[in-house]
């Protein structure tokens, strides 16, 4: 085993990373593609990025080497549902020259390998969309929201950016002067597209009060609802300039992911909980919120943050090939 490799690779609806590693921890070979999501892309789209990430990260490796590989991709559920998706990425494993089994799971359970070794412990993770995890064993074992932008994702991008319109909407309604969040999501949704011509630029500045809430509503019913998700920057723009209601959404927001947590987490349960996502993860002000919220209930829990979800596929590839202190160590490696 000591010229054995692993790959892991991290899948999102953006891009596609790959990661080849020893089982001492040296990283010998990375790949980058595209969004590989087959939900949001399609199969054989799907399958092509991951085929050039496997490409780049083979390249000077040879594939026979590698004994084993994990896959951590957002919606696995629907991929493994459809034989024809499925394929598609077997495909694109076997062009690559690879001849190990590999394993795909849920980004979730790779977020929380990203962010500790330890066996037992929850994943929270807030970006676009929302979900809470309990890992048992390194297998997912209770889930918490994660239903989408129609039935939850409380505490999500998603839900700042919905919530951030029906504040505006209310606001309208009542006639109230706008504060900084409603003026904000104002210019962002009625402001004219840039090939808008002159004349209709003038005209959306006399619409009556009313006629400006029917345009702001059937601006945000006619695109796709994630889009709604690019509204939560103006959030947190909005509460470091004081506003009162983008403060009170993102508290909100706070306390609706703890609560996420708490219906899978039991009271006292000193395991780690895993922090994951752009709004846990970055310079935001819902970071140190939940950090607050989730110390109150459970002071004595770690709460590291996800990283390489790449080297964290990897080192899921690896554990089965290693003893516990060997896998730990390798942990300590990939993922410092």
């Amino acid at each position: 085993m000591s010229d054995a490799l692993v790959i892991g690779l991290d899948i999102g609806g953006t891009s596609t990373r790959a990661l080849v590693a020893s089982l001492a921890g040296d990283r010998v070979g990375t790949g980058a593609a595209g969004g590989g999501n087959p939900t949001s892309h399609g199969a054989e789209a799907a399958a092509a990025e991951l085929a050039k990430a496997l490409a780049e990260a083979l390249a000077a490796v040879d594939p026979a080497r590698v004994r084993a590989g994990t896959i951590g991709l957002a919606g696995v559920a629907r991929l493994l549902a459809d034989p024809a998706s499925r394929a598609a990425f077997d495909r694109a494993w076997v062009d690559a020259g690879l001849q190990c089994p590999f394993e795909i799971i849920g980004d979730a359970l790779v977020a929380y390998a990203s962010g500790t070794a330890s066996p037992d412990g929850t994943v929270l993770i807030s970006g676009t969309g929302a979900i809470a995890c309990t890992i048992r064993g390194f297998a997912l074992d209770r889930v918490s929201d994660g239903h989408g932008w129609l039935l939850g994702d409380a505490g999500s991008g998603f839900w700042l950016g919905r919530e951030a319109v029906r504040a505006t909407l209310t606001a309208m309604d009542a006639g109230r002067p706008p504060g900084r969040l409603s003026r904000a999501v104002v210019a962002r949704l009625l402001g004219p597209p840039e090939d808008t011509p002159t004349a209709a630029r003038a005209d959306l500045g006399t619409l009556s009060a009313r006629d400006r809430v029917d345009l702001l509503v059937q601006r945000v019913t006619r695109r796709p609802p994630v889009e709604l998700a690019k509204l939560a920057p103006l959030v947190i723009a909005a509460h470091a300039e004081g506003d009162p209601t983008a403060t009170a959404l993102l508290a909100e927001a706070a306390r609706l992911l703890t609560e996420s947590v708490a219906r899978i987490r039991e009271p006292g349960d000193t395991s780690p909980i895993v922090l994951a996502g752009g709004l846990l993860t970055g310079d935001t002000p819902l970071a140190p919120a939940v950090e607050r919220e989730l110390t109150a209930r459970w002071p004595e829990a770690p709460r590291p943050h996800a990283s390489d979800g790449a080297a964290a596929a990897a080192w899921l590839s690896a554990r089965p090939l290693l003893t516990p202190v060997e896998a730990a160590a390798l942990h300590t490696r990939l993922l410092p």
